[in-house]
């Protein structure tokens, strides 16, 4: 829906490695760019030299001569001005109102054809149902016009516009008429997806159809049953999860949730495991307590062949970095399918199980020292690739209800990793840490120095704590084995076993119970 494009640079910092990534899909689709240096007003700016190297980031992503001749405007978004030269004053973002309007190019399309209004989003409202949002490239829209809506498929399905509304700021405003350019909500057709097209019945004309990537991973997510359940959270039911998880599906069409046929809880289907620790997030905010199990990939059964997910994953690294990214992507059963190399900087393609991609985001983060982008997209189904490797290690799980000391937390480093710091109230089967060997091993967090009559010197020496390692949600998400779980709530991620030699079903969990 865009017909240019802002590119925000700190004016001390100057262009990140998320510059890197928003420019790079920028480029992809030929848009103009006008450079915003913000945060002009900080102490030590230097503009000058971020322009530059904006300039020469420009050069190595292989922009054309037209879009390389871009505007820069310098701003204090705080403050609320912009200028177009570092030695002007400021009094209002006029200026870059003013780029805007002369280096952007109207929005194409005829006025007078035939509606043409390309679904790119999804809202949901209580009262109106699903919206369609979208820009309208050709012809114009009115209330209570006749439509016919043309899905993926081609088919027609006539229908009658209730609302339309503009976008002004984050609010969305009521209006009679639209027209070419204009970026519109649409209500009237309740079973609307991304790509389907709003047109005219007596001379439909569908835009191209717009391929979404089925799921390639599911988790299952389950109510709460650990020794803390309920005392942290609003909504612990499974009515309250099935309510919010089939709400989320009215706005994300890449989003499948099923019931589970065998218990209570429900199986999650996403693009990936970030999509999914984006929607549990999400509900974590909102007050909801839950349980989710490790992600699974969605396999695919051809005659008497097992075919799995594989995606093309594309990494653009630092070349000192690119031994690294290529070392575990192999362990990943990754295949290189192409190389380029310039301007000291690497272009990798690799094509690899959805398998493979499990928690990888986070170690390609620290080998490439958080100067990596990786982007992939889903390929097709084949051949099983084998066995992955997911974790060498055993875990420590504590043996009853306690709060962790100090004293235990010192002697149990020796044996492995640890997740907690003392102080923290854990539960049986909770996971406190990471084994230092293949097995899981049960310990007692709560064990304290014995008191005696004796001292000597040295007997009294202070604890000493290695900082506990924290995950984030998706971290723990894909450490998680079968056997276990991770625990959200509003104020705490927990991992926890189920029962030995179990995977971790409700009616595992139930057992284990």
């Amino acid at each position: 829906m865009a017909d240019a494009a802002l590119l925000l640079v700190d004016a001390q910092e100057g262009p990140m490695p998320q510059t890197y990534f928003v420019l790079k899909k920028a480029l992809a689709i030929k848009l103009p760019i006008i450079v915003v240096i913000n945060k002009i007003d900080k102490p030590n700016p230097r503009p000058d030299w971020v322009v530059d190297h904006v300039f020469d980031l420009f050069v190595k992503l292989d922009a054309p001569d037209d879009i390389l001749d871009f505007p820069v405007i310098y701003a204090s978004a705080k403050h609320g001005y912009a200028v177009t030269d570092t030695g002007e004053q400021g009094s209002s973002m006029a200026p870059l109102m003013e780029t805007i309007i002369s280096h952007v190019p109207p929005p194409s399309g005829d006025s007078t054809g035939p509606l043409q209004l390309q679904v790119s989003s999804i809202d949901y409202s209580s009262f109106l149902g699903r919206l369609g949002i979208g820009k309208i490239t050709s012809g114009s829209l009115n209330v209570g016009q006749a439509v016919v809506v043309a899905d993926q498929t081609g088919a027609l399905v006539p229908a009658a516009i209730s609302k339309v509304y503009r976008f002004e700021g984050n609010r969305k405003v009521a209006a009679a008429h639209a027209g070419v350019g204009e970026i519109v909500v649409v209500a009237g057709m309740d079973s609307v997806a991304i790509g389907d097209t709003y047109t005219v019945p007596d001379n439909p004309c569908p835009c191209p159809p717009v391929p979404i990537d089925p799921p390639t991973i599911s988790v299952n997510i389950l109510p709460n049953d650990s020794p803390f359940a309920g005392k942290e959270g609003t909504f612990v039911t499974s009515r309250h999860l099935a309510e919010r998880l089939h709400r989320e599906t009215l706005a994300d069409v890449a989003l499948v949730v099923e019931e589970l046929a065998e218990d209570v809880g429900f199986k999650v289907s996403g693009r990936g495991e970030l999509h999914i620790a984006i929607l549990i997030e999400k509900m974590r905010r909102e007050g909801y307590e839950f349980q989710v199990s490790r992600p699974q990939v969605v396999m695919k059964q051809q005659g008497n062949d097992t075919l799995e997910p594989y995606e093309e994953l594309t990494i653009d690294v630092d070349e000192e970095y690119m031994g690294a990214a290529m070392e575990g992507l192999g362990l990943r059963k990754g295949r290189l399918i192409d190389m380029q190399q310039g301007n000291g900087k690497a272009h990798l393609k690799y094509k690899i199980p959805t398998r493979g991609l499990i928690g990888y985001r986070s170690e390609f983060m620290s080998s490439t020292k958080g100067m990596g982008v990786m982007n992939y997209v889903f390929l097709g189904y084949g051949p099983h690739a084998g066995e992955i490797r997911h974790r060498r290690n055993g875990v420590l799980i504590s043996k009853s209800i306690c709060m962790t000391v100090a004293y235990a937390l010192f002697n149990l480093q020796a044996r492995g990793k640890l997740f907690h710091g003392p102080g923290v109230e854990v539960y049986e089967g909770q996971i406190i840490g990471e084994h230092s060997r293949d097995t899981d091993l049960v310990v007692n967090p709560a064990k304290g120095k014995k008191l005696t009559n004796m001292r000597a010197a040295g007997s009294d020496e202070n604890v000493i704590l290695t900082p506990p390692s924290i995950m984030s949600l998706e971290e723990c998400i894909s450490y998680i084995n079968h056997d276990e779980l991770v625990e959200v709530t509003p104020k705490n991620i927990r991992l926890r076993k189920c029962q030995r030699g179990q995977t971790c079903t409700p009616a595992a969990l139930q057992n284990a119970a």
